[in-house]
């Protein structure tokens, strides 16, 4: 195919059909196929899907089963999965999705997954075993790529965080302090001169609390399903103890369930209102050593409660000394809609404020662990943080 051509096809398929190319170009074979699955969603009038109205799929589970099984036939994974979220936005899809063989014939992502869980109410029983071998794949796929620079990120802060640097004599580390020593070698006493002494880690039951505190509403579902992912892998630290708390307009704690998270997904309401300042206020009573607790609050601040209890609150919690920062996303999505407002409040309590991706999320602990600066540790990420007035 010349260079010509080739060029024209692509407008074809970009363009669409009838008076909306006007290239005069004619699409055969695989690409008729392309262009017919793109039709049946973008601006379909009637097809071979059985579509009778702009942007359809019509009412019949097999016309959307087979469109799905096409997409994926003729569009790699990324496309597939850009064409079933806008299938969701776009029509009547989630209905579809209470059928088990509909779920056998999408691709499963991270947005399926929270649309799945969304649904999980109204899920009939004879889908509800599917949907969750949907979802498990998807949560096992996601924990082989995230779990271990999680917890290598974690477990290398904490052996940081608690090495000690004023050790008794047999808390010393001799291998470490000789290394550390070198430079104070004697060559006439043929000796080193150990004027710093680093002594084994003093053990504890855990050396960090960490409060997932996640917002449970829709614009937060892609979120919910990361948050609920990174705190079943932190639940299996043994030297951290990790809580996770979901919450709309009431507050439920899933700590229990976090040794499944495919559980803990299901146990999630995604939808409704926001009500942080009580979400908050259960959070406050499971603080025991303020100076030790990492609060994440996984929200995009937009309180339906009180709102001026809720930044009193969140004052009293880092007067405390709790460590608290305020996740807009935590997600792939790009940049999140979120209360600029109350953001810029937080800001100015020292309590820092951004989106953050999942490959960025085990950095991110590390160095609250370590209680660096958050804002600058962003700044380093080029994340853009709310500005404290």
């Amino acid at each position: 195919m010349s260079e010509t051509n080739e060029r024209q096809r692509r407008w074809r398929l970009l363009l669409g059909g009838q008076e909306a190319d006007g290239i005069g170009c004619s699409l055969q074979g695989a690409d008729l196929a392309m262009d017919r699955a793109l039709s049946a969603l973008y601006d379909a009038e009637s097809n071979q899907y059985g579509s009778r109205r702009k942007a359809g799929l019509g009412g019949s589970a097999p016309n959307v089963a087979r469109w799905l099984g096409d997409i994926r036939t003729y569009f790699p994974s990324s496309v597939v999965r850009v064409m079933q979220q806008d299938a969701l936005e776009r029509l009547n899809l989630r209905q579809m999705l209470l059928e088990p063989e509909m779920l056998q014939a999408v691709e499963p992502d991270v947005h399926l997954v929270a649309t799945l869980v969304s649904l999980a109410s109204v899920m009939p029983n004879k889908t509800k075993d599917t949907a969750r071998l949907v979802v498990r794949k998807v949560v096992e796929e996601l924990e082989r790529k995230l779990a271990h620079p999680l917890r290598q990120a974690i477990t290398g802060s904490l052996n940081r965080a608690t090495r000690n640097r004023r050790p008794r004599h047999n808390e010393i580390d001799w291998h470490r302090t000789i290394r550390a020593n070198l430079k104070h070698y004697q060559p006439e006493y043929k000796t080193i001169v150990p004027e710093t002494r680093i002594g084994y880690g003093r053990k504890r039951n855990s050396l960090r609390d960490i409060i997932l505190c996640v917002d449970q509403s829709g614009s937060m579902a892609t979120s919910v399903v990361y948050s609920g992912i990174f705190g079943a892998v932190m639940a299996s630290l043994p030297a951290v103890n990790t809580r996770m708390v979901v919450f709309d307009t009431a507050v439920v704690d899933l700590t229990d369930q976090l040794q499944d998270p495919v559980d803990l997904l299901f146990g999630t309401q995604l939808g409704g209102g926001t009500d942080i300042n009580r979400a908050l206020g259960y959070c406050q009573g499971l603080v025991r050593q303020p100076h030790e607790t990492i609060l994440l609050l996984i929200s995009d601040l937009y309180e339906g409660g009180n709102q001026q209890e809720m930044l009193k609150r969140a004052a009293s919690l880092v007067a405390t000394g709790v460590q608290m920062i305020a996740l807009l996303a935590l997600n792939d999505d790009g940049k999140p809609g979120y209360d600029h407002n109350v953001a810029q409040a937080f800001a100015a309590m020292k309590i820092p404020a951004f989106a953050c991706t999942p490959d960025l999320f085990p950095d991110l602990m590390a160095a609250a662990i370590n209680r660096e600066d958050i804002g600058q540790w962003a700044a380093a990420h080029d994340i853009v943080t709310a500005a404290g007035g």
